[in-house]
């Protein structure tokens, strides 16, 4: 599963959360199943303005239990330790946030430092390597440093397709084409390649990851 997967599962699932946590709360803040004439089940928190939402018995009941404060303690540190997990993963791109373009000054002008983001590189690159044929799907990064960027390419071919035309497609079509459009000398690349599985009927479009 891709990063971008990932976090909108996340981001999904916590709002999802916060969303019903929420919504339980205002609803008995408000005191809206009185005035609706809703009675909720015995167990349903919240269900009126006076009512804690964790009653004295709800707080206490499990304090005797030994595995009590163990648990209690430990399942909060792991929820601050993952979500600060996945805050570091987010600002940890794994490459170059951008690539840097040679821009030499002329005699006597001032020198201008050109950057371009990496994800615009990316998507370049894969909005012309999906339309080269037998081409199904494809995800590009870039990685290295901002002077001396490297492509990483992974593509899936439909089943059948001629490999030895794809790769020297890919290198002299976008790869060569970023390249030439950065002003870079080199633009190293690296290409996996996969083969979807055969399907009797395709009606989806190809899509660009």
């Amino acid at each position: 599963m891709s990063r971008r997967a990932v976090n909108r599962t996340v981001l999904a699932v916590v709002g999802l959360l916060l969303l019903v946590g929420g919504a339980l709360v205002l609803l008995g803040g408000l005191d809206v199943y009185r005035h609706l004439g809703i009675t909720p089940p015995h167990w349903w928190p919240l269900t009126s303005p006076d009512q804690p939402v964790l009653s004295t018995a709800s707080r206490t009941r499990l304090t005797e239990h030994d595995w009590w404060w163990p648990v209690a303690i430990a399942v909060p540190v792991l929820v601050v330790l993952g979500g600060l997990w996945w805050l570091f993963s987010q600002l940890r791109r794994g490459g170059p946030a951008g690539v840097d373009l040679p821009s030499p000054a002329a005699p006597g002008q001032q020198h201008f430092a050109l950057h371009v983001r990496s994800r615009a590189v990316e998507d370049a690159i894969e909005t012309e390597t999906i339309a080269l044929p037998e081409v199904d799907r494809v995800t590009v990064r870039v990685t290295g440093a901002a002077r001396r960027p490297q492509v990483h390419t992974v593509l899936r071919l439909t089943p059948g397709a001629d490999t030895a035309a794809l790769i020297d497609a890919f290198h002299t079509g976008p790869v060569e084409h970023a390249r030439h459009s950065l002003g870079l000398a080199a633009l190293p690349a690296e290409l996996r390649l996969r083969v979807a599985r055969p399907r009797k009927e395709r009606n989806k479009a190809p899509r660009v990851h």
